[in-house]
């Protein structure tokens, strides 16, 4: 770390603290030059998720199209704000995990799907018919049926 008074990089963290969100890190150095004593803070810089669609194009991963298109097929259920964040933060934590920056429109629409379906039985329904594309009354009944088996 370069002191900003001097420019000497011969330092030393003297103190390290976590902030309040606790996502960055809060470090008192002192440079061993001038002595001279500065504030540094660190954050993990997030990975850019690419999210491939249905017909190939690429967009980046937006955690509030992600959140506004669950709440639309929780609307008027049991499911609460709290609830659907969760799942988002899971959703988003279990990606980002992952080694790679690109991930299929299909692969997020199931992970939705598997945690709807533990949840509201209507809200998955509703889900489902947008995420495989229902046409019509038909898809409804088969996607009902193997919900009731």
């Amino acid at each position: 770390m370069k002191c900003p008074y001097c420019g000497s990089t011969e330092t030393e963290v003297v103190e390290t603290r976590d902030s309040e969100d606790l996502e960055t890190i809060r470090r008192r150095r002192a440079c061993l030059k001038c002595e001279k004593r500065f504030t540094t803070y660190e954050r993990v810089e997030n990975v850019n998720l690419v999210v491939i669609k249905k017909d190939g194009r690429r967009e980046q991963f937006n955690r509030d199209k992600l959140k506004n298109g669950i709440i639309r097929s929780c609307e008027k259920t049991k499911i609460s704000l709290d609830q659907i964040e969760r799942i988002v933060s899971e959703i988003e934590r279990e990606l980002r995990s992952e080694s790679g920056v690109e991930v299929g429109s299909n692969k997020i629409g199931q992970m939705v799907s598997t945690r709807l379906k533990k949840l509201d039985k209507v809200a998955y329904i509703r889900f489902s018919s947008v995420f495989k594309r229902f046409v019509d009354v038909e898809d409804f009944e088969k996607e009902v049926k193997r919900l009731i088996k």
